[in-house]
Protein backbone atom coordinates (compact mmCIF):
# COMPACT_ATOMS: atom_id res chain seq x y z
CA UNK A 1 0.00 0.00 0.00
CA UNK A 2 1.38 3.41 -1.04
CA UNK A 3 0.52 6.41 1.17
CA UNK A 4 0.50 9.98 -0.14
CA UNK A 5 0.55 12.85 2.36
CA UNK A 6 -0.34 15.96 0.35
CA UNK A 7 -2.61 18.84 1.41
CA UNK A 8 -3.38 20.01 -2.14
CA UNK A 9 -6.63 18.22 -3.03
CA UNK A 10 -6.15 18.36 -6.80
CA UNK A 11 -2.61 16.96 -6.70
CA UNK A 12 -3.57 14.31 -4.17
CA UNK A 13 -6.60 13.13 -6.14
CA UNK A 14 -4.67 13.06 -9.43
CA UNK A 15 -1.73 11.08 -8.02
CA UNK A 16 -3.95 8.56 -6.21
CA UNK A 17 -6.09 8.09 -9.34
CA UNK A 18 -2.97 7.57 -11.48
CA UNK A 19 -1.46 5.05 -9.06
CA UNK A 20 -4.69 3.08 -8.77
CA UNK A 21 -5.12 3.05 -12.55
CA UNK A 22 -1.65 1.46 -12.81
CA UNK A 23 -2.63 -1.35 -10.45
CA UNK A 24 -0.93 0.14 -7.38
CA UNK A 25 -2.93 0.31 -4.16
CA UNK A 26 -2.72 3.85 -2.82
CA UNK A 27 -4.36 6.07 -0.22
CA UNK A 28 -4.15 9.85 0.11
CA UNK A 29 -4.19 12.03 3.22
CA UNK A 30 -4.48 15.80 3.55
CA UNK A 31 -3.39 16.00 7.19
CA UNK A 32 -0.51 14.36 9.07
CA UNK A 33 -2.94 13.31 11.83
CA UNK A 34 -4.94 11.30 9.28
CA UNK A 35 -1.72 9.81 7.92
CA UNK A 36 -0.52 8.69 11.37
CA UNK A 37 -3.85 7.05 12.12
CA UNK A 38 -3.54 5.00 8.92
CA UNK A 39 0.09 4.07 9.70
CA UNK A 40 -1.00 2.69 13.07
CA UNK A 41 -3.44 0.39 11.30
CA UNK A 42 -1.23 -0.63 8.37
CA UNK A 43 2.40 0.22 7.63
CA UNK A 44 2.82 1.43 4.02
CA UNK A 45 5.13 -0.14 1.46
CA UNK A 46 6.14 3.34 0.25
CA UNK A 47 5.36 6.95 1.24
CA UNK A 48 5.03 10.01 -1.02
CA UNK A 49 5.55 12.98 1.26
CA UNK A 50 5.08 16.70 0.75
CA UNK A 51 7.18 19.15 2.80
CA UNK A 52 4.77 22.08 3.24
CA UNK A 53 1.91 20.68 5.33
CA UNK A 54 -0.50 21.86 8.03
CA UNK A 55 -0.04 20.53 11.61
CA UNK A 56 3.60 19.51 11.03
CA UNK A 57 5.97 19.80 8.08
CA UNK A 58 7.07 16.87 5.95
CA UNK A 59 10.63 16.81 7.31
CA UNK A 60 9.22 16.31 10.81
CA UNK A 61 7.00 13.50 9.51
CA UNK A 62 10.04 11.95 7.83
CA UNK A 63 12.05 12.15 11.05
CA UNK A 64 9.28 10.35 12.97
CA UNK A 65 9.02 7.65 10.31
CA UNK A 66 12.75 6.97 10.51
CA UNK A 67 12.75 6.97 14.32
CA UNK A 68 10.02 4.31 14.61
CA UNK A 69 11.28 0.70 14.18
CA UNK A 70 8.08 -0.25 12.32
CA UNK A 71 8.61 2.37 9.59
CA UNK A 72 12.37 3.01 9.76
CA UNK A 73 13.04 1.27 6.45
CA UNK A 74 9.88 2.25 4.55
CA UNK A 75 11.01 3.97 1.31
CA UNK A 76 10.05 7.65 1.14
CA UNK A 77 9.90 9.96 -1.88
CA UNK A 78 9.69 13.67 -1.10
CA UNK A 79 7.13 15.43 -3.32
CA UNK A 80 7.46 19.16 -2.93
CA UNK A 81 7.51 22.58 -4.51
CA UNK A 82 10.81 23.26 -2.77
CA UNK A 83 13.45 22.46 -5.36
CA UNK A 84 16.62 24.23 -4.17
CA UNK A 85 19.72 22.11 -3.60
CA UNK A 86 19.62 22.95 0.12
CA UNK A 87 16.07 21.63 0.47
CA UNK A 88 16.98 18.52 -1.51
CA UNK A 89 19.97 17.81 0.74
CA UNK A 90 17.83 18.33 3.85
CA UNK A 91 15.34 15.74 2.64
CA UNK A 92 17.92 13.18 1.56
CA UNK A 93 20.03 13.62 4.67
CA UNK A 94 16.86 13.27 6.74
CA UNK A 95 16.39 9.77 5.35
CA UNK A 96 14.38 10.28 2.16
CA UNK A 97 15.11 7.83 -0.64
CA UNK A 98 14.25 10.11 -3.55
CA UNK A 99 13.13 13.68 -4.24
CA UNK A 100 10.73 14.91 -6.92
CA UNK A 101 10.08 18.63 -7.32
CA UNK A 102 6.72 20.08 -8.36
CA UNK A 103 5.51 20.42 -11.01
CA UNK A 104 6.35 16.85 -11.94
CA UNK A 105 5.36 14.49 -14.74
CA UNK A 106 3.24 11.55 -13.64
CA UNK A 107 5.16 9.13 -15.86
CA UNK A 108 8.43 10.13 -14.19
CA UNK A 109 6.90 9.73 -10.73
CA UNK A 110 5.55 6.28 -11.60
CA UNK A 111 8.97 5.27 -12.94
CA UNK A 112 10.69 6.40 -9.75
CA UNK A 113 8.15 4.57 -7.59
CA UNK A 114 8.59 1.33 -9.54
CA UNK A 115 12.38 1.59 -9.43
CA UNK A 116 12.37 2.20 -5.68
CA UNK A 117 9.97 -0.68 -5.02
CA UNK A 118 12.12 -3.00 -7.15
CA UNK A 119 15.20 -2.13 -5.11
CA UNK A 120 13.46 -2.61 -1.78
CA UNK A 121 11.71 -5.85 -2.69
CA UNK A 122 14.68 -7.59 -4.34
CA UNK A 123 15.78 -10.75 -2.55
CA UNK A 124 19.41 -11.85 -2.18
CA UNK A 125 21.55 -14.26 -0.21
CA UNK A 126 22.74 -13.10 3.24
CA UNK A 127 25.92 -11.03 3.33
CA UNK A 128 28.38 -11.65 6.18
CA UNK A 129 31.59 -10.00 7.35
CA UNK A 130 33.03 -10.57 10.81
CA UNK A 131 30.39 -9.63 13.40
CA UNK A 132 28.15 -8.15 10.68
CA UNK A 133 25.33 -10.08 9.01
CA UNK A 134 22.97 -8.53 6.45
CA UNK A 135 19.95 -10.35 5.02
CA UNK A 136 18.67 -8.44 1.95
CA UNK A 137 15.67 -10.76 1.54
CA UNK A 138 14.44 -10.11 5.08
CA UNK A 139 15.85 -6.58 5.15
CA UNK A 140 17.62 -7.16 8.47
CA UNK A 141 21.03 -6.18 9.83
CA UNK A 142 22.68 -7.80 12.84
CA UNK A 143 25.91 -6.81 14.58
CA UNK A 144 27.23 -9.28 17.16
CA UNK A 145 23.82 -10.96 17.02
CA UNK A 146 21.87 -7.79 17.83
CA UNK A 147 19.52 -6.29 15.26
CA UNK A 148 20.31 -2.79 13.99
CA UNK A 149 17.66 -0.51 12.42
CA UNK A 150 18.80 1.30 9.28
CA UNK A 151 17.02 3.62 6.88
CA UNK A 152 16.38 2.33 3.37
CA UNK A 153 19.27 4.31 1.89
CA UNK A 154 21.68 3.25 4.65
CA UNK A 155 20.68 -0.35 4.01
CA UNK A 156 21.22 -0.01 0.25
CA UNK A 157 24.63 1.63 0.75
CA UNK A 158 25.72 -1.15 3.11
CA UNK A 159 24.56 -3.90 0.73
CA UNK A 160 26.33 -2.25 -2.21
CA UNK A 161 29.59 -1.97 -0.26
CA UNK A 162 29.39 -5.60 0.88
CA UNK A 163 28.64 -6.86 -2.63
CA UNK A 164 31.61 -4.82 -3.90
CA UNK A 165 33.96 -6.00 -1.11
CA UNK A 166 37.51 -4.89 -1.68
CA UNK A 167 36.50 -2.47 -4.43
CA UNK A 168 36.66 1.28 -3.87
CA UNK A 169 33.34 2.93 -4.78
CA UNK A 170 33.49 6.61 -5.66
CA UNK A 171 30.94 9.06 -4.33
CA UNK A 172 29.73 9.44 -7.93
CA UNK A 173 29.10 5.69 -8.18
CA UNK A 174 27.26 5.61 -4.86
CA UNK A 175 25.04 8.54 -5.85
CA UNK A 176 24.17 6.98 -9.20
CA UNK A 177 23.59 3.41 -7.97
CA UNK A 178 21.85 4.14 -4.66
CA UNK A 179 20.14 7.50 -5.16
CA UNK A 180 19.61 7.10 -8.89
CA UNK A 181 20.55 10.56 -10.15
CA UNK A 182 23.58 12.13 -11.81
CA UNK A 183 26.46 13.23 -9.59
CA UNK A 184 26.82 17.03 -9.49
CA UNK A 185 29.88 17.33 -7.26
CA UNK A 186 27.80 17.43 -4.07
CA UNK A 187 29.21 14.73 -1.77
CA UNK A 188 27.60 15.79 1.50
CA UNK A 189 24.66 13.41 1.09
CA UNK A 190 26.96 10.38 0.78
CA UNK A 191 29.27 11.49 3.60
CA UNK A 192 26.39 12.13 6.01
CA UNK A 193 24.89 8.71 5.29
CA UNK A 194 28.28 7.04 5.81
CA UNK A 195 28.79 8.80 9.12
CA UNK A 196 25.40 7.79 10.50
CA UNK A 197 25.76 4.26 9.09
CA UNK A 198 29.07 3.78 10.91
CA UNK A 199 27.58 5.04 14.14
CA UNK A 200 24.60 2.68 13.92
CA UNK A 201 26.80 -0.33 13.10
CA UNK A 202 28.91 0.18 16.22
CA UNK A 203 31.96 -2.12 16.10
CA UNK A 204 31.10 -3.20 12.54
CA UNK A 205 31.29 0.44 11.44
CA UNK A 206 35.07 0.06 11.37
CA UNK A 207 34.70 -2.21 8.33
CA UNK A 208 33.78 0.84 6.22
CA UNK A 209 36.97 2.53 5.07
CA UNK A 210 37.26 6.07 3.69
CA UNK A 211 39.46 6.50 0.64
CA UNK A 212 40.41 10.13 0.95
CA UNK A 213 39.31 12.32 -1.92
CA UNK A 214 37.52 9.50 -3.70
CA UNK A 215 35.00 7.34 -1.87
CA UNK A 216 34.51 4.29 0.35
CA UNK A 217 35.10 0.56 0.51
CA UNK A 218 34.65 -2.50 2.69
CA UNK A 219 37.47 -5.03 2.93
CA UNK A 220 37.92 -8.28 4.83
CA UNK A 221 36.93 -11.93 4.81
CA UNK A 222 33.59 -13.47 5.83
Amino acid sequence: MIYLLEDDDSIRDFVIYSLNSQGMEARGFGLPSQFWQAVEQEAPSLVLLDIMLPEEDGLTVLKKLRAAPRTATVPVIMLTAKSTEYDKVLGLDGGADDYVAKPFGMMELLSRIRALLRRTERGDAPLRLGCLEVDPARHTVHVEGKEVALTQKEFEVLCLLLRSRGQVLSRETLIQRVWGYAFTGESRTVDVHMRTLRQKLGPAGAYIETVRGYGYKISGET
